[in-house]
C-alpha cells in the first residue's frame, strides 16, 4: 500500500501526539520500515511552521529526523501539475465530463499539489482535515483520521 500523508499527519509525529501513536498502531505509517510520500509543498510548510513558530535546535533536529523516514516527491512533475489543474476545475465544478455532486469550493493551493501528489501515485492520503473529502473515490482515497485520538 502507498501512503501520502498530509501535512498535519506529519505535525502529529513532530509533537509525538496520541494520533502519532494511533497512526502507527493501526497503520504503521512511521514503522516496520515504511516510507510514506509526502509532498515536497509539506515540506515548505512544515518548514514554514517551523520558522513562524522559532522552533529551537532540538525541535528542527526532530524535523529533519523525521523528514529522512519520509519520501519527498516533488511538484514540478508532468503528471502532477496536469493533476493539480484537473483537480482544481473539478473543485470549481468546471471540469468537463466529471461533475462535482455538491456546490463549488475553493481549495487552497497547497492542498491542491497535496492531492495532486496522493492522485499521481495512487496513495492513500492520510489527513485530519475535511478539505479533501469531495476528491474521495474521484481522485485519491482520502482515509480521514480524527483529530482527537487519544
Amino acid at each position: 500500500m502507498i501512503y501520502l500523508l498530509d501535512t498535519n499527519i506529519v505535525l502529529a509525529y513532530l509533537r509525538r501526539s496520541p494520533l502519532s501513536i494511533f497512526l502507527d498502531n493501526e497503520y504503521g505509517l512511521l514503522l516496520n520500515n515504511t516510507k510514506p510520500f509526502i509532498s515536497a509543498v509539506t515540506v515548505g510548510e512544515l518548514w514554514s511552521i517551523c520558522l513562524q513558530n522559532n522552533w529551537g535546535q532540538k525541535r528542527r533536529d526532530l524535523l529533519i529526523e523525521t523528514l529522512r523516514q519520509l519520501t519527498i516527491i516533488d511538484v514540478n512533475i508532468e503528471p502532477i501539475i496536469q493533476e493539480y489543474a484537473a483537480i482544481d476545475a473539478f473543485s470549481q465544478a468546471k471540469l468537463q465530463g466529471r461533475p462535482l455532486d455538491a456546490s463549488a469550493r475553493n481549495m487552497g493551493k497547497n492542498d491542491l499539489w497535496i492531492a495532486a501528489t496522493a492522485s499521481v501515485l495512487d496513495a492513500q492520503l492520510f489527513t485530519t482535515d475535511k478539505d479533501f473529502d469531495h476528491l474521495h473515490g474521484q481522485f485519491v482515497e482520502v482515509i480521514w483520521i480524527n483529530p482527537n485520538v487519544n
